[in-house]
């Protein structure tokens, strides 16, 4: 099952977070825009108009903030999903949440939730630096660290799942502070009881101006591809050996086949509601208002006069031609039905252009399909 068959509809919460995460690739763009939440109002009329015209009953849950910082929303857009007479008891839930939340948040995640994705880098000295708490949220959690929060509530989570419909997971990111250190982080995620985890490779931030374009960026960017391959292969062959998955998102599509890498390129069946009202195609892009390069990927907005979803049938179009049979650089390449052409949300903030390329991206899945190869469907596939 490919990356781009999870189909769903995504809830882009709230512009509020209570981390200040050094790699953020969206907290320039917030820093610059008042404090935002998705309407419920919009919420809903989201949930009907997706529940009528899709198969899925999938409803997820993402930033651009964090999440369970909206709990009231959260709590009532999944009760109406659930009480919808076209959900009900079909309808399953998921959350990609940093995991700094509160003994009443969790409760409710472990009776409410199906799938629960933790933003979590690793052990105490690399969570703590690269996802240091907010110091206006300091106050709320007694002082502890984000890493003390967080596996105090992953070892609740697991330990009462019981036999609830509950997946707790992680997903991390890899930066120059963990990325020689994937080995050890399998045994620590072990420990604390996650066996799902996803790996992705740090990637660029997104601004006002595509990353080709922006000298200052690239110069101050790093990630050494080849140290990640070297020490993801051995984790992911140690990890299997222990009984837990050690995914990439370099290999999400390695399950299957497909000309399209990800859900942005069928939008949809895969919307994301953005606090301003906009029908979203990508993660990357999470406000519609002035969304700049990234304007290739907004392609509707509520109309609040008319309460419906205008759509840009054009953009929708546009979107679902671009797949590794139209690529260019895609159709003699091996791997080009175990890729889809990459991220989009990646390729369009680095090129500006739908059928843009990242070489770099490219030649280690070609190596990653030769050294690990292909896998029966994932269980989970990524957030």
């Amino acid at each position: 099952m490919p990356h781009c068959n999870k189909q769903m509809i995504s809830f882009f919460l709230t512009t509020k977070c209570n981390l200040c995460c050094r790699y953020c690739y969206n907290a320039h763009e917030r820093a610059q825009i008042k404090e935002q939440t998705l309407p419920l109002e919009i919420a809903k009329a989201g949930i009907d108009w997706y529940f009528a015209g899709n198969d899925s009953r999938h409803i997820r849950f993402y930033g651009p903030g964090e999440p369970t910082q909206e709990f009231d929303k959260l709590k009532a857009i999944t009760a109406y999903a659930k009480a919808s007479k076209n959900g009900g008891e079909r309808v399953t839930t998921e959350i990609q949440t940093n995991g700094v939340f509160t003994e009443e948040v969790r409760a409710w995640v472990l009776d409410n939730l199906n799938i629960v994705w933790m933003s979590f880098d690793g052990m105490r000295d690399i969570q703590d630096y690269n996802r240091p708490l907010n110091p206006k949220y300091q106050a709320a959690f007694g002082g502890r660290t984000s890493a003390q929060v967080l596996e105090e509530n992953v070892r609740w989570l697991i330990q009462n799942t019981n036999d609830r419909n509950l997946m707790v997971g992680a997903r991390v990111t890899i930066t120059d502070k963990n990325i020689d250190r994937q080995k050890e982080m399998v045994n620590y995620f072990y420990d604390l009881g996650i066996r799902y985890v996803w790996t992705n490779p740090l990637f660029y931030s997104v601004d006002k101006i595509p990353v080709c374009d922006d000298k200052v960026k690239r110069k101050l960017f790093s990630f050494d591809m080849d140290k990640y391959l070297d020490n993801y292969i051995a984790a992911y062959r140690y990890a299997k050996e222990k009984g837990l998955f050690w995914g990439s998102f370099l290999t999400v599509n390695f399950d299957g086949e497909s000309a399209y890498h990800c859900r942005a390129c069928t939008p949809m069946g895969a919307p994301h509601l953005t606090p301003d009202g906009y029908l979203s195609a990508c993660d990357m892009v999470l406000m519609g208002t002035e969304a700049y390069h990234m304007e290739k990927l907004i392609y509707g907005k509520w109309n609040s006069q008319k309460r419906i979803f205008d759509i840009d049938a054009a953009k929708v179009a546009a979107l679902r031609a671009r797949s590794s049979d139209n690529i260019a650089h895609c159709k003699n390449c091996e791997a080009r039905l175990h890729c889809g052409g990459y991220c989009l949300g990646e390729i369009v903030n680095e090129t500006g252009e739908l059928d843009g390329q990242k070489p770099i991206q490219c030649a280690a899945i070609k190596r990653l399909l030769k050294e690990i190869g292909t896998c029966e469907p994932y269980k989970y596939l990524h957030p």
